[in-house]
């Protein structure tokens, strides 16, 4: 595999936080991440959301919340993948060229979920639902809100390593950044606990914006 040094160095370039999230956002990603680990881990096995798919919903969601340290290692996992460095610096960017057909509209809901900080619309995944059937639906959620938690622990990590080389982020201090990432994993074990017992009670892997307004 050939290293594009362009990727890395626009990724190690970033200076300031593209998106910054609370204790609270990071618990609330980490519950649902054990059950759509699991999703995706089935969906290895049964294939009904191709890989390069999935890859390609963690490009868009990282691109929206700028986690350095996420952009790096899916850039590489994307490169092992066979994806174009060309496609790759697309996706990265959050322009539209290599969008598929048949994959825009789960592109378009990843980008969603992650402006809404985890939130999103429940019209829109029913959309999702209309578009690819209920199962692959869920697998594409799954894959969201699998990199939307490794984006919220990521970022304050990508903060602190850039700490380090001498290039803080503006608007970033060491107390947040140890903060996030000392806090973040104590809080872990208890929103995995957290996300399991939803699941034994029968609540549903996932919270959406009931509401019909229209952003």
């Amino acid at each position: 595999m050939k290293k594009d040094t362009s990727i890395s160095k626009s990724i190690s370039s970033r200076a300031v936080f593209k998106r910054q999230f609370s204790l609270r956002e990071m618990y609330n990603a980490a519950v649902f991440a054990p059950r759509a680990m699991s999703k995706l881990i089935g969906n290895n096995r049964s294939k009904l959301v191709n890989k390069h798919f999935v890859e390609r919903l963690h490009l868009a969601v990282t691109e929206v919340n700028g986690c350095a340290l996420c952009s790096y290692g899916h850039t590489k996992m994307a490169l092992r993948q066979g994806m174009s460095s060309e496609e790759i610096k697309s996706f990265l960017s959050g322009e539209d060229t290599f969008i598929k057909p048949e994959e825009a509209k789960a592109i378009l809901f990843a980008q969603h979920y992650a402006d809404s900080r985890g939130y999103p619309k429940k019209y829109a995944y029913d959309a999702i639902v209309k578009e690819y059937g209920k199962e692959r639906a869920q697998i594409i959620l799954s894959a969201i809100q699998m990199i939307t938690t490794g984006n919220l622990y990521g970022i304050p990590i990508s903060a602190f390593q850039s700490r380090l080389k001498g290039k803080p982020y503006k608007g970033s201090t060491l107390f947040y950044e140890l903060k996030m990432q000392i806090l973040g994993l104590l809080i872990l074990p208890i929103a995995i606990i957290h996300g399991f017992v939803r699941g034994l009670i029968g609540l549903p892997n996932e919270k959406f914006d009931k509401s019909t307004d229209v952003d």
